[in-house]
Formats: C-alpha cells, sequence, structure tokens
C-alpha cells in the first residue's frame, strides 16, 4: 500500500510548490518589481474600465427586473374587481417617511455613503441580487473572484508590503543620520506603501503635483478611512503624528520611527495640547525633516463632507498644504465605521471589494493671514478642500460621531428657538426657514 502512497504523495508536494513558485514570480514580476521602481503595466486601469461596463450592464438590467417587479405589485382579481392590497406594501412608504424625519447633516455623514446602482457587492444592497437569474449568477461569480482569487492576492501583498516595511525601516535605522540615511528611508517607505495600495488594488489619480507638501510644512487632508495614509505616502514621503500603540502596530511604529522621525505620543501625553504643539512646532522648524501629514477632523467621515477642523495644527504658524481626497464609492466603499466595524473586519471589507479608486488634489499653500486667528484659518482651509474635492462644507465637529452635543449648542439653538416664540419676525427670520 505505502509504495502506491508514496508516488501520490510526491505529486501533490510538487504541484503545491510548482504553484506557490508559479504565483510569487507573478507577484514579483507585474506587482512588487513595478512597485520598487513606481511603475505601471496599466493593469488596474483596464480593470476599472471593465468594471464600468460590468457595473453599466447590471443596472440596466437591475432597472429592467425592478420595473417588471413594481408592475406586479398589485394584481387585478381575475374577475376584474379592486387590485389585491398587502399588508408589506406599505413598509417601503414607512421607512422613507422614518428615513425623512430622522434623517440630519450630520448624523448620515457617519454612516456609508448611498448608492444610486447596485455594484455587484451583497453589502451595498441585499436585494438588487434577487432580481433576476442572470444577475444572481454573476455576483455569484463575483464573489468567487473576490473571496477566491483577490482576496489571498491581497492578503499575500499586504503581508509582504508590511513585512519589508518593518524589516527594511529597521536596518535603514542602522545608518547614521545623513542624507544616505534619509534617501534610503524615502526609498523604502515608498516602496513598501505602493505594495500595500496594490494589496487594494487602488486606483489613484494625482492632481497638481507641483503643489505637492515640502519639508518643514503640514499636510492635511480630510478624513475617509485609515488607507488615507497609504494612498497619500505611496506618492510622497510624510512624517506621521499618533499614539503610540501595542501589538502588531506597535512592532510597525517602532521600526518606522528608526528610519525617519515620526511623532509619536504616549496614552498620556495625548491630552496635553501645549506639549504636542512644541513637538509639532520643533519638527517643522528643521527644515531637512518630511512634512507633517494631519488629518484635522479627528475621526472618518463617509466621502460626502468634510467637517470641523481641529484648530490645533493651524496655530503652530508653519506653511499648511492642503490636499483634498475623493473616494469613488462605485468600486468599494473606502469609509471605516469605526463605531460598527472593528479594524480587521474593515480591512476585509476592503480587501474583499472590487477595487479602491480616488483622486488626490494638492491644493496650493497656505499661510495664516494678518490678523487671522487659528479657527479662521482652519475654517478657509477646509472649505478649499471641501471645494476642490466637491465636498459639502459643514461646521459640525466630527466628535458627535461617539459624543453628545455640546451643551453650548443646545444652549444656542434654544435661544433660536426662544427668539422664533416670542422675538419679532426680524430676529427668526433666519431659523431654518421659519416664521
Amino acid at each position: 500500500m505505502e509504495s502506491y502512497l508514496f508516488p501520490f504523495d510526491s505529486l501533490i508536494c510538487m504541484l503545491l510548490g510548482i504553484s506557490f513558485t508559479v504565483w510569487f514570480t507573478l507577484l514579483l514580476v507585474f506587482i512588487i518589481v513595478p512597485a520598487i521602481f513606481g511603475v505601471s503595466f496599466g493593469i488596474r486601469r483596464l480593470y476599472m474600465k471593465s468594471l464600468i461596463k460590468l457595473f453599466e450592464w447590471a443596472t440596466l438590467r437591475m432597472e429592467r427586473g425592478a420595473k417588471e417587479k413594481n408592475q406586479h405589485l398589485y394584481k387585478p382579481y381575475s374577475n376584474g374587481a379592486e387590485p389585491e392590497f398587502d399588508m408589506s406594501d406599505i413598509f417601503y412608504f414607512c421607512r422613507r417617511g422614518v428615513e425623512s424625519i430622522v434623517d440630519d447633516e450630520v448624523t448620515k455623514r457617519f454612516t456609508a455613503e448611498e448608492l444610486e446602482s447596485w455594484n455587484l457587492l451583497t453589502r451595498s444592497n441585499y436585494n438588487f441580487h434577487h432580481i433576476s437569474t442572470q444577475l444572481t449568477a454573476l455576483w455569484g461569480v463575483g464573489v468567487l473572484i473576490r473571496y477566491g482569487f483577490l482576496l489571498p492576492l491581497r492578503v499575500t501583498l499586504a503581508f509582504t508590503g508590511v513585512g519589508l516595511l518593518v524589516v527594511l525601516t529597521s536596518i535603514v535605522g542602522l545608518f547614521p543620520n545623513g542624507r544616505m540615511k534619509s534617501y534610503l528611508s524615502d526609498k523604502v517607505h515608498l516602496m513598501c506603501y505602493r505594495i500595500c495600495v496594490r494589496a487594494l488594488t487602488a486606483i489613484i489619480t494625482y492632481h497638481d503635483r507641483e503643489n505637492k507638501p515640502k519639508n518643514g510644512g503640514i499636510c492635511v487632508a480630510n478624513h475617509t478611512s485609515p488607507i488615507d495614509v497609504i494612498i497619500l505616502a505611496s506618492d510622497g514621503c510624510y512624517a506621521m503624528v499618533g499614539q503610540v500603540h501595542g501589538g502588531l502596530i506597535g512592532v510597525i511604529q517602532r521600526a518606522m520611527v528608526k528610519a525617519c522621525p515620526h511623532i509619536w505620543f504616549e496614552r498620556s501625553e495625548v491630552k496635553d495640547r501645549h506639549l504636542v504643539a512644541k513637538r509639532l512646532s520643533d519638527h517643522v522648524a528643521d527644515k531637512s525633516k518630511l512634512p507633517i501629514l494631519i488629518f484635522p477632523e479627528g475621526t472618518c467621515i463617509n466621502n460626502t463632507s468634510v467637517m470641523m477642523f481641529k484648530k490645533g495644527s493651524f496655530e503652530i504658524g508653519c506653511t499648511v498644504y492642503p490636499v483634498a481626497i475623493k473616494y469613488d464609492p462605485r468600486f468599494g466603499d473606502a469609509f471605516w465605521n469605526s463605531s460598527k466595524f472593528g479594524m480587521v473586519n474593515y480591512l476585509l471589507h476592503m480587501m474583499s471589494s472590487w477595487a479602491i479608486v480616488c483622486s488626490v488634489w494638492y491644493l496650493p499653500p497656505m499661510s495664516r493671514m494678518e490678523g487671522e486667528d487659528a479657527v479662521q484659518f482652519a475654517n478657509r482651509v477646509k472649505a478649499a478642500i471641501a471645494r476642490k474635492g466637491g465636498l459639502a462644507d459643514l461646521l459640525w465637529d466630527g466628535g458627535l460621531k461617539r459624543g453628545k452635543v455640546k451643551e453650548v449648542f443646545k444652549e444656542e439653538q434654544q435661544k433660536l428657538y426662544s427668539k422664533v416664540l416670542v422675538g419679532s419676525s426680524e430676529d427668526c427670520s433666519h431659523v431654518h426657514g421659519w416664521c
């Protein structure tokens, strides 16, 4: 019996060895090596165009199926009497009515952006793939492609990129400070971030690169997802700012800071505004250090708006380089709803999406004008980012995502409402269109 099994086991091992060799050879030739040199074969762009054609066909088929389904919503009796009515027929209208009541310009920024059409992802709409047999079959094929091919490929690339980042930055950290170390650090960071970008099949279009952030400044951008960092860092090098973590993230942080002067704060230091401001000021004062990357909103917003910028990074008194980031939700929802999904679950969603498509605009550098305080400067920068990215400019604090409305805001609304009740028409004509 053993004499018959041994050749079979050897054949299995040989086939597995050949499969892994072919797999990693393809990764090396078509993904890792192009990432090292910053070139692209145009495969991702072609892939994106093919997906657009597929989505257009699916949308037309969905609309046709939905129309046919709605035509049979009310079925006449066989004797030509009154149409049939089912209690479930009112649920749609009830849901839309309740949504209209609870919908507002703040809370809807903390949920996923609603798509006008189906992108063949289950989580975008749970009903579309049941409209027709063709769409159901297409959705099933999509699941096999995304989870059977794309997900393993992306996980492999992600581990490759993160592993190389930890190992190579640790090696670069052994070099003495100087131009050679800075040069190697920049190359290592760019290479590893570009590999990580390919792990998401990210298709990024950069605009106005002549305005890219320069040393001695602060780069501020709207914040939709943790991958915003990778999106920007794959086109330029930045000094990161953040809290010290443990686990895998802590290992990455300790390795990165050996090669480049990133700014990590202990948990006890984060709330010390003066200490944070001093660390940032000392960094930007050294023109040899990389620009600092900051997301002033302090939380992730769902790619439809820009919310209030915290004033801390605008008090430093240095040049600010605004950047606008806008994702295309048709290929995958990049928004991280941290109150609903953990980091691992979120990354699984990202890596099982079709692709991450976005545009990045580098805006001209901005400086604080004479007589302008930090809050006014922050609002001016925020407005510029919102205009460029086609986003709504909101004054609300993104902290409302987790906290309650401050008493100050409540009191302001109460005062406005009291004017409506007892004041003149001149006092209340500007309040939400009342009076």
